[in-house]
């Protein structure tokens, strides 16, 4: 089931945490524009849609190497803080649009990225706008930082804040994502696990988790108790005044759109068979 098929338009649920989600949600590994480099050929005269591409982050990464990036994004607060951070790289486009309808032309783009935000999407509309807009040879690329749950004893206490105050948590978190999921929107994939890490002091720690959209906003009755729920657990775990949430950042690379060669030659198989 897509988060679509639950809320009729998610693209409004970051709007009003956009200052949480600039300042602590973790950035990406550069080391993952190196994967691409070797694997996919990015240079930096590539042209990159990011999708969903929010207030930025995975945008910056791309744009840092010198690529043109069309940073697609429907969400106004979001879009507008992108284009504050991003407004002094050459490359930057910002576009008014979603994964279904990215307004881009067609066989525009080498690359579309999307980067914590497939789980959002429509995938079968999705599936057909990412490969309208491809180039030929061109690569899709899907990414996300997932918390590692399980390694720390603070990571455990982390994440049962958010099953005892997360508000639909369990319904829209993107690690419902599975395989079958991916195979299905992308056929054949390769994939790729990066360690990733933020180093958090109290505020930041509760920055990050206010920055989710799937928990109480401040305000809300529920967040207070929430919050001293954090603090009880920075207090027992926190050395030197910080905590480590880890992150594995899961990379999927999937050449939607295969060289026009490839169709010429199997084109000239089928009719030798036929």
């Amino acid at each position: 089931m897509d988060v679509q098929d639950i809320l009729p338009d998610p693209t409004q649920r970051f709007a009003n945490r956009v200052e949480n989600y600039v300042r602590f949600r973790p950035k990406y590994p550069e080391k993952l524009l190196d994967i691409l480099e070797k694997e996919t050929g990015l240079t930096s005269s590539s042209i990159v849609a990011d999708i969903g591409s929010g207030t930025g982050i995975s945008a910056q990464l791309f744009l840092e190497r010198g690529c043109t990036v069309y940073a697609v994004e429907p969400n106004n607060e979001m879009r507008k803080a992108a284009e504050s951070l991003l407004k002094k790289y050459a490359g930057f486009r910002s576009v008014n649009g979603r994964a279904e309808d990215t307004t881009l032309e067609s066989g525009s783009v080498d690359f579309v990225v999307a980067a914590q935000a497939f789980h959002w999407f429509d995938r079968p509309a999705t599936q057909r706008e990412f490969k309208r807009i491809l180039k030929p040879g061109g690569w899709a690329v899907l990414m996300w930082n997932t918390r590692r749950i399980h390694s720390t004893p603070f990571q455990r206490d982390y994440e049962d804040i958010l099953q005892r105050f997360g508000t639909d948590y369990q319904r829209v978190k993107h690690m419902n994502v599975g395989e079958t999921d991916l195979t299905s929107f992308l056929g054949p994939f390769r994939k790729h696990v990066l360690l990733n890490a933020q180093s958090l002091n109290f505020e930041e720690l509760k920055g990050r988790l206010l920055s989710s959209s799937y928990v109480p906003a401040e305000g809300d009755s529920k967040c207070e108790p929430m919050l001293n729920a954090l603090a009880e657990i920075f207090e027992r775990h926190s050395e030197g005044g910080r905590v480590q949430m880890d992150y594995d950042t899961e990379i999927y690379l999937s050449q939607f759109r295969p060289p026009v060669g490839l169709y010429r030659n199997a084109a000239r198989a089928h009719s030798r068979r036929n």
